[in-house]
């Protein structure tokens, strides 16, 4: 019988500081543990909010992550975050509320809280209530924690806030018990059926919004966090980026593209003559498609995107990084949206020498394609928890 693919977790999300602070007192971890096709993640709310509030949860966090890592038994786990936080003077307590997520991958999760909004689980369109047990601290005995364990499947998603979002608008005469988490989770269902295959960063980023809407003036009247987890059947994506070392691998290199079971996206203009030529298909340059000192798109039958190499290559980096913001629709940016919307990406790199990249004309700060293909592998792993797979030929 044959073996059942493990499930991929997309996971992302969102969030605002409280209006007039400096920082969010929320914090979001997640953690791909490796070698156990397992993910865990973290949302915690510190006590106030500010400096202070984002000690608070940075400390839970990162404790939390550290614990489910090594196994350690969860209430033995939380006496010892709740031992460790620092004591507000003003109200003699130290607090900060969490959820973890811990997901083996190929289905068995389980959910654990203490004082956050409870998280939603959403099935085939509902909302569903998995089974849970309470414990209790012999040395907390005002803390309760809430154990949820359950299978999750294909298309299951995960939604954690903060009470930033629940309370929401609370005490504006349009919403004066807030927002909560009944008209929440309505909203969050009709997302779901409009648009059934939306990504995790775009559902916590509505969720984040639809809270600020209620809002007087949109100003965030807490800490506003939203985090979502979407089961799901990886989706794959191949780059080619560069023409192989030996041109007697040309035809190997385009069949590659061909056969490939999922996305497929073409980075380098040889490349791309390559394939066309090797396939037998016309490659169609579209000069409209040029932004700034970003070349156009190309567009061949068997291929999602085309793009040239080098500079989108690095555009990509950036953007993925976090270091270029555009709105603007570029190959860059489509390019990464691919590499955000897939979860297993296989980058198959080529090492023949292309002599435009030694061009002197050339911005000197420009990393070889190979650098600058391990720099955006390595985002995607770390930032992104996305499955990569990297090979030179």
């Amino acid at each position: 019988m044959k073996q059942e693919e493990p499930l991929f977790l997309d996971v992302d999300f969102d969030q605002r500081k409280k209006a007039g602070q400096y920082v969010c007192g929320d914090s979001f971890f997640s953690r791909k543990l490796p070698g156990r096709n397992r993910v865990v993640s973290v949302l915690s709310d510190g006590l106030g909010s500010g400096v202070k509030a984002s000690i608070l949860s940075s400390m839970t966090g990162t404790m939390a992550l550290r614990f489910m890592e090594g196994d350690m038994e969860i209430l033995r786990s939380a006496e010892v975050m709740m031992d460790a936080l620092p004591v507000c003077r003003k109200r003699g307590i130290s607090y900060a509320t969490f959820t973890i997520v811990d997901a083996v991958l190929h289905g068995w999760t389980r959910v654990i809280e203490m004082d956050n909004p409870s998280f939603m689980l959403v099935r085939n369109g509902r909302l569903l209530a998995p089974g849970k047990r309470e414990m209790a601290s012999s040395r907390w005995k005002d803390r309760k924690i809430t154990v949820n364990e359950f299978f999750a499947r294909p298309e299951d998603r995960i939604i954690l806030f903060s009470d930033g979002v629940t309370q929401a608008g609370m005490g504006s005469w349009a919403n004066p018990t807030g927002w909560g988490q009944e008209k929440c989770a309505a909203f969050i269902l009709d997302t779901l059926k409009e648009r059934p295959g939306i990504s995790s960063r775009e559902l916590s980023r509505r969720v984040v919004s639809e809270a600020l809407v209620r809002e007087p003036h949109e100003r965030a009247g807490d800490d506003v966090t939203c985090a979502v987890m979407y089961f799901r059947s990886p989706r794959k994506l191949l780059v080619l980026s560069g023409p192989p070392f030996e041109k007697k691998q040309d035809a190997e290199f385009a069949r590659m593209l061909d056969t490939f079971d999922g996305r497929r996206a073409v980075c380098g203009g040889t490349t791309a003559e390559i394939v066309a030529r090797e396939l037998g298909r016309p490659l169609v340059t579209d000069l409209a498609t040029a932004r700034g000192e970003l070349p156009p798109i190309s567009t061949m039958d068997g291929a999602d995107l085309i793009t040239e190499g080098i500079l989108t290559l690095t555009e990509v980096s950036r953007i993925l990084e976090g270091k270029r913001i555009t709105r603007e629709k570029t190959s860059a940016s489509r390019l990464a949206a691919l590499l955000e919307e897939s979860d297993r990406i296989r980058f198959v790199v080529g090492t023949r020498v292309n002599e435009a990249h030694q061009d002197p004309t050339l911005p000197v700060e420009l990393e070889m394609r190979r650098n600058i293909v391990r720099t955006i592998a390595r985002t995607l792993e770390e930032r992104y928890l996305k499955e990569v797979e990297l090979t030179f030929v």
